[in-house]
């Protein structure tokens, strides 16, 4: 299955810069660089994602003692980027442009599978559980994105391929060193009020607001929080991409709006995706060498 784009401005350019990772496909041979890509982990941080290039490397027999894994986006700070075997590593910061198809497109890959791994709040669920998401949803709980292109709002798909989704939550109950749910994830536009949070610079409800907003959340489905999941989920739908997002819990918002956990708790919590994930593609890529 190829990376599919719908832009027939690409075929008539001679060189596509990717600014975002100081590539280009004149100044680069993105097919030998990154032909061999089969899957394709993002997140937000720079750390969490070079950690978990050092964690698959080690559980795919890759990691070579001394072994350091460079940044390949080293020429700009707005991306961090590692490869190891057939695995890409990603940190896309807030929010996730579409510079990373185009990467993989221009590299002729195939039969990609691209995961979103990172941190979220939970509703009803306490701290340390991994959610794989059924359904990103926006603030009313719809599966969609609301996107304004040229001065009009287009309205996109959000919707995740539920068969690897059940293979993550599979993995999760095959590892059983943490809880591993499915459940919708709700995505925001900003840490503070769209998250019924009560901590921010501005607030214009109650206590009881924000907890009723949240049992509606719940009855909807929704059992975590996070900024990213609805464009990552629209673009990989548009561009043909088997997605799937894994995030942990770091709290339950219905008991609290800060994390009053330590930072080696939290560190714990958050490698918890990362080792779901490594199982995962551990177990798929055995498939392929058998088959």
């Amino acid at each position: 299955m190829s990376i599919y784009v719908n832009n027939p401005h690409l075929d008539s350019m001679k060189d596509d810069i990717l600014y975002h990772f100081n590539l280009g496909t004149s100044t680069h041979d993105l097919p030998a660089m990154f032909g061999d890509v089969k899957f394709v982990c993002v997140g937000g941080s720079p750390w969490r994602m070079k950690s978990f290039t050092e964690y698959i490397a080690k559980e795919l027999g890759l990691l070579e003692p001394n072994a350091e894994f460079p940044n390949i986006c080293e020429g700009t700070d707005r991306y961090a980027m590692y490869k190891v075997g057939p695995v890409l590593s990603v940190s896309h910061g807030m929010g996730i442009p579409s510079t990373l198809i185009k990467l993989l497109y221009h590299a002729h890959c195939t039969d990609v599978t691209v995961v979103r791994i990172g941190t979220s709040g939970g509703i009803g669920l306490k701290p340390g559980i991994v959610v794989v998401t059924k359904q990103s949803v926006d603030s009313v709980f719809q599966p969609r994105l609301e996107q304004v292109i040229l001065g009009k709002p287009v309205v996109r798909s959000t919707e995740l391929d539920a068969e690897l989704a059940e293979e993550l939550l599979q993995s999760g109950k095959d590892l059983a060193e943490f809880e591993t749910v499915i459940g919708n994830t709700m995505c925001t536009l900003d840490f503070y009020e769209g998250q019924a949070r009560l901590d921010g610079a501005f607030c214009s409800y109650s206590e009881e607001d924000k907890q009723s907003y949240l049992a509606e959340a719940y009855a909807a489905g929704v059992r975590n929080i996070e900024m990213e999941s609805s464009v990552f989920a629209a673009m990989c739908k548009l561009s043909n991409l088997r997605a799937a997002v894994v995030c942990v819990t770091l709290l339950d918002r219905l008991k609290g709006d800060q994390l009053t956990s330590s930072h080696d708790i939290l560190n714990s919590y958050q490698q918890r995706p990362q080792v779901l994930v490594g199982h995962y593609i551990k177990k798929k890529l055995n498939a392929y060498k058998k088959s």
